[in-house]
């Protein structure tokens, strides 16, 4: 069975306890916005500190809008292997993966990140996505021993810390560092219990320190006193599209098959049968997909998300996020899209337009040097 805890669009905790700071007058008091099904800083600094923070330095964040559910029962390692295209069995025992979760049609539902704690496991979803993936999952507790149960939000929270400084700022905490992402470990610290998870990430760590709600101030202090820079979710959005790492309900639909999406570190060819797998198989070992989600960088104006990419005037695919980088005396803009897999092939500058300006967008094979 599975306990429900229904989700609204409330501030994350840290947004909430920065609102109610005696500093936070009208005046000063944090812009939010909505990101991830709740609300959250939109950002604390001028654009360029905080994108150099998370590209050069240490950046701490809000990441308050995830949830997480604990798996349990008898039958949770074989019922959760079904369920998610990537390893369960396999975990290390300190150790995650990254998963879809697709329909027996093999069309990609939601993502979720699975981390393994000895024999037990938890699930970590984002705050829109999480009634709809309990729903999907419910579904499929038939006669399995097995029972979902979400970790009341309101008693702990979860705060990252982004950017190749990461691990020396949480040193000077005092701070054990897990060295190999997707590893996680327990710190006792100041007398708070705190999991640090070392996260994915493609141009810097990425780390989740997850707190018990009362050590959350304390926390969000420290990490600023040992040189971290608050950045707020425009300058997070922004440098996640610069490394090439896809939203579902942005970048990942409903519709999309595991294949198109070019993330190939969530499928597992081995670890047996899940819902959807035949569809995954029959891709990998029959046939191809005609498109792929592609990571580009702009040469012209910011693009918005559904703008058409064209080759020799045919269309080639459409922009799904993009976003710009200020980065020193340059502005950079990077996209990521769905690209066809013609246009792939002849790997040529794509054109668009934007507004009333156009640009060209070159295929990334490489991730950028910022």
């Amino acid at each position: 069975m599975t306990e429900n805890l229904a989700v609204t669009v409330l501030p994350t905790p840290l947004a909430a306890q920065l609102l109610a700071t005696p500093l936070a007058s009208a005046a000063n008091a944090p812009r939010l916005i909505e990101f991830h099904g709740a609300f959250t800083p939109h950002g604390f600094d001028a654009p360029a500190e905080e994108t150099a923070a998370l590209a050069k330095g240490a950046a701490a964040h809000d990441l308050g809008w995830m949830r997480r559910v604990n798996v349990r029962g008898e039958d949770s390692f074989r019922w959760l292997s079904g369920m998610v295209t990537n390893t369960v069995n396999d975990l290390p025992a300190n150790g995650g993966a990254w998963n879809l979760v697709l329909n027996a049609q093999g069309r990609i539902q939601g993502d979720l990140t699975v981390w393994r704690e000895g024999e037990t496991l938890d699930l970590v979803i984002a705050a829109d996505q999480y009634e709809k993936l309990m729903a999907h999952f419910d579904h499929f507790i038939i006669m399995d021993d097995v029972e979902l149960v979400s970790v009341d939000p309101t008693t702990e929270t979860t705060v990252g810390l982004t950017g190749p400084l990461s691990g020396e700022v949480l040193a000077r905490m005092g701070l054990t560092v897990p060295l190999i992402p997707m590893t996680w470990q327990r710190v006792e610290w100041n007398g708070l219990d705190l999991r640090i998870y070392h996260a994915y990430g493609t141009l810097a760590d990425h780390f989740e320190i997850g707190t018990p709600m009362a050590g959350l101030t304390l926390l969000w202090r420290a990490l600023s006193t040992a040189g971290a820079t608050p950045v707020g979710a425009v300058a997070l959005e922004a440098f996640r599209v610069a490394e090439g790492i896809p939203t579902y309900g942005i970048d990942i639909a409903e519709r999309d098959l595991p294949q198109e999406t070019s993330q190939t570190r969530a499928l597992h060819f081995s670890k047996g049968c899940y819902l959807g797998q035949e569809i995954v198989e029959r891709i990998r070992s029959r046939g191809s997909v005609h498109r792929h989600l592609r990571q580009l960088e702009l040469d012209g104006p910011l693009a918005k998300a559904g703008v058409e990419l064209f080759l020799d005037g045919a269309s080639a695919g459409a922009i799904t996020s993009a976003a710009e980088l200020p980065l020193g005396a340059a502005t950079r803009r990077f996209a990521l899209a769905m690209v066809r897999s013609e246009a792939e092939v002849k790997n040529q500058p794509l054109t668009y337009v934007a507004g009333p300006a156009s640009g060209t967008a070159k295929i990334l094979d490489n991730l950028p040097a910022l």
